[in-house]
């Protein structure tokens, strides 16, 4: 059975097998043993209650309960920019005019943007390529949204989302090779690999001040202002599907889009349901469709799917799915539709 749960340290092992089939523009997952153990520390401390907001990390995995082995990991960050900057693009309009002259033209400009500072973030999503079967890339992805739903408190009232950039097979993005390159004199994947560590200082010592004409950059890189990687593509729709919007921010680096939803508007967030738990293993021939289901836990915060037939009050529960859950006869879990066509 496949469950989310807060990562570990027994995980290192398991992210590192993650972080290598990732490859180029997850930066949040280097391949660096140091960085990542540093991650899961910050994320066992945010759950223990220790860590200061502007610290805030909740680093969750997917875990095959029958083999024990790490299959993807999703993240929520707090609050984003309280201790470092959080830099993107804002997507303006310049006009230049003159009566005299009967002249009126409109310009698209860049302008470097911390408007998110305070903001929550959806990160550090990757789903291993053996794990990309049964809606598992569902389950990862989304069980984030009924953690806060449980825990609205210690999230702001929107949450942010960067998606991938368009680049090439190599890494390449024209966006950089366009704007980027002129100011830092390295490699794109050298540039997004020091930001994803920590290392953001760079950003607002060597990008340029002023707003950017967007006419000035060339038309492949204008092209790919807003869009998205192909591999990104898939998750952008559910986020779109779940109430998350292109708002005109981009990334720094790549130009891909920042999508963003008040908490309480995402779908999952305002559908899901508190029930009890109705631990039976007889047949249920009832199930209408996947449900995510969650205890109510906070550092033992469990999620798992499963075809299920949600009652008014109740939902019924296999005694696997229970243990896995942590939860016994009669305990509250929280329960949603997987998407939004499923009945809630």
């Amino acid at each position: 059975m496949m469950v989310i749960r807060p990562v570990k340290a027994s995980d290192l092992d398991g992210l590192m097998e993650l972080a290598r089939s990732a490859g180029v523009g997850l930066t949040s997952l280097p391949v660096n043993e140091e960085r990542l153990s540093a991650r899961i520390a910050r994320s066992e401390k945010s759950f223990s209650g220790e860590a200061d907001l502007a610290e805030r990390g909740y680093v969750f995995v997917l875990e095959d309960t029958a083999s024990g082995r790490v299959g993807g990991i999703c993240a929520l960050e707090a609050a984003v920019g309280l201790k470092e900057p959080w830099y993107n693009y804002r997507v303006g309009t310049i006009v230049h005019a003159s009566e005299e002259l009967d002249v009126y033209t409109r310009h698209e400009t860049l302008f470097l943007s911390n408007d998110h500072t305070g903001y929550s973030e959806l990160c550090t999503l990757f789903l291993h390529p053996d794990f990309r079967v049964n809606k598992n890339g569902g389950l990862l992805s989304k069980s984030r949204f009924l953690f806060l739903a449980q825990f609205p408190e210690m999230f702001g009232k929107v949450v942010v989302a960067e998606m991938r950039g368009v680049s090439d097979a190599a890494g390449n993005s024209p966006f950089w090779e366009a704007l980027g390159r002129h100011f830092f004199s390295m490699e794109f994947a050298q540039a997004d690999y020091l930001t994803g560590v920590g290392q953001k200082a760079f950003v607002a010592e060597l990008m340029p001040k002023f707003p950017v004409y967007i006419d000035f950059l060339p038309q492949d890189a204008q092209a790919v202002i807003g869009q998205t990687h192909d591999n990104t593509r898939p998750a952008v729709a559910m986020l779109h599907s779940e109430g998350f919007r292109y708002e005109g921010y981009v990334d720094i680096f790549d130009a891909g889009p920042t999508v963003q939803a008040y908490t309480r508007d995402i779908r999952a967030v305002r559908d899901s349901r508190l029930l009890a738990a109705n631990v039976d293993d007889s047949a249920d021939s009832a199930a209408t469709g996947f449900y995510l289901v969650s205890n109510t836990g906070f550092d033992g915060f469990r999620v798992l799917l499963a075809e299920l037939a949600p009652g008014a009050d109740s939902v019924k529960l296999s005694a696997e799915q229970a243990a896995t859950l942590n939860i016994k006869q009669g305990d509250v879990v929280r329960v949603v539709a997987l998407s939004p066509k499923e009945t809630a």
